[in-house]
């Protein structure tokens, strides 16, 4: 199945995806339970590290539930901010979430994230997913670097680089609304080694970033491509459960096994992406 294209068939339905989307209830019930249970690994990664999980979402849409690229990185993005949101609260009833930060990181990032959606409107599909295979192995090489590291990097009282956060910020946004991730992987280690957050709390904290940023990435793709609301809302239903799951789990599981073990399988997604899309890759499409 070749996702970056145009139109692309409903895995299991047959059914061609057009203007109005293929509804989700009409598909194989094999592929419903697989993409249920990504959503659960990803709603549950989300809960425990605070990000990561979230940058398979994309993936599940275009090449299980088989939608094009450019309709499954809009539709990744209510399902991941919905998510987000839901787990920022479970974060915030143990004190593991700090506004000022989250405000002053997110504002920039959401600007970000709504010019990365516009910006999404110059390049393919096919473009997009190549470079969320790209960034894909940088998220993995990321948590397999910082993996058992990042709670002893965090100093509280270390002087916070505006212009470097600012950057960061920025980044992680048009990110999110060019590929239509999250940006936990990134966002993590930057509030705790830019601006000295505790590992636990910047964990919460990155969740609203994340919602922040996912939230305006989809309001910049509105109008865009059509949104399979059925799919959307499943899917989000779904990942809610993981999200809750994996917030009650974090004060009970060190993340650092988990990182590792989560960047070894984002390696081999990546690897599949960037194969499917080699042609935007070598410059052939």
């Amino acid at each position: 199945m070749n996702a970056g294209g145009d139109n692309a068939r409903c895995a299991g339905s047959g059914a061609v995806v057009m203007h109005a989307g293929c509804y989700v209830l009409r598909m194989a019930p094999a592929t419903l339970v697989l993409a249920a249970v990504f959503a659960a690994a990803i709603g549950l990664t989300l809960g425990l590290i605070g990000g990561g999980g979230s940058i398979l979402t994309v993936p599940v849409f275009a090449y299980v539930l088989g939608y094009p690229a450019k309709q499954a990185i809009a539709m990744a993005l209510p399902v991941v901010g919905v998510a987000s949101l839901v787990g920022v609260y479970g974060h915030w009833r143990v004190g593991n979430v700090n506004w000022r930060v989250a405000l002053s990181f997110g504002v920039v990032a959401m600007a970000g994230a709504y010019g990365g959606a516009h910006l999404a409107r110059l390049v393919s599909g096919s473009a997009q997913l190549t470079v969320l295979g790209l960034v894909m192995v940088a998220a993995a090489l990321s948590m397999l670097l910082s993996a058992g590291s990042a709670e002893r990097a965090a100093d509280p009282a270390r002087p916070h680089s505006l212009p470097l956060i600012g950057v960061v910020g920025l980044s992680v946004g048009i990110l999110t609304g060019l590929v239509g991730i999250g940006g936990g992987f990134v966002i993590v280690p930057a509030l705790v080694l830019i601006v000295g957050v505790p590992i636990r709390q910047a964990i919460g904290t990155s969740l609203a970033v994340i919602a922040m940023n996912s939230l305006s990435a989809f309001a910049g793709y509105l109008g865009q491509t059509p949104f399979d609301w059925p799919a959307i809302g499943l899917f989000t239903i779904v990942t809610v459960g993981g999200i809750l799951a994996g917030t009650r789990l974090g004060a009970r599981v060190r993340p650092a096994r988990l990182k590792q073990g989560f960047a070894i399988f984002l390696l081999f997604v990546a690897a599949f992406i960037l194969y499917q899309n080699r042609g935007a890759l070598f410059g052939a499409a």
